[in-house]
């Protein structure tokens, strides 16, 4: 379907106005999109652009058309074409982006663009998997093991496989030293993430409970991993 044939029902849609939240908004989201039928909408307002949705409601079976009413207010709307019991439930969404607005309005707008064209340009040459694995690396080497073992949980329930952990895990005794690896990697929950991988390959369990295992240990609700 395209806009046209929905437009007259934007009227009809529940709003929701994310303007000034600072909180992660998406579980308020979800559960508001997965109470909606086909033929029924959603209406999101944000001072910028909310590109990091778009994925989101899509996987819920929405397509989307936004406006830009003013120099930082658009207005979203989600139309739903079918009904999706589940999304991909990808983990780590950029919930943090959130915070920019706060700061200043037109720096959200850049860090979301910016977020889109190194995340979710089709053209780049790198693999999501392998950006992934670098920006862990850069992370682990300017100290930021929360950004880490954000980046290593969704490179793995993306489909990476563990041997590619290994390469980076030796890459990085090598590169940082064996002393700063023993002091500050090893007890990082960065390195407790990728032994639960381990030690649960090791034990035959599917993938598919590894990655609910990450989700639940090492995602959104574990105090160092979170960032809202």
């Amino acid at each position: 379907m395209a806009y046209e044939d929905w437009k007259d029902k934007i009227n009809e849609f529940k709003t929701m106005d994310l303007r000034g939240i600072s909180a992660n908004i998406l579980p308020g989201l979800k559960k508001q999109s997965q109470q909606l039928s086909k033929g029924e909408g959603l209406e999101v307002i944000q001072s910028f652009e909310p590109i990091p949705l778009y994925e989101l409601m899509e996987d819920f079976g929405f397509e989307h058309h936004t406006e830009k009413l003013d120099e930082h207010e658009y207005h979203a709307y989600f139309y739903r074409i079918e009904v999706k019991k589940e999304d991909k439930n990808i983990p780590m969404r950029p919930v943090a982006l959130t915070n920019m607005p706060l700061i200043d309005e037109s720096l959200g707008e850049i860090a979301v663009q910016f977020w889109d064209l190194t995340w979710s340009d089709k053209n780049r040459y790198l693999s999501y998997e392998t950006r992934l694995l670098l920006s862990l690396t850069n992370a682990v080497g300017a100290g930021r093991m929360r950004q880490a073992t954000r980046e290593l949980v969704k490179a793995y329930i993306n489909g990476l496989n563990s041997a590619a952990l290994d390469d980076v895990f030796e890459l990085l005794a090598w590169n940082q030293g064996i002393g700063y690896f023993s002091s500050e990697i090893g007890p990082s929950t960065l390195f407790k993430a990728y032994k639960t991988i381990k030690k649960m390959e090791k034990q035959s369990k599917p993938r598919e409970e590894i990655c609910k295992k990450l989700k639940e240990e090492f995602g959104e609700k574990n105090p160092d991993v979170k960032v809202m």
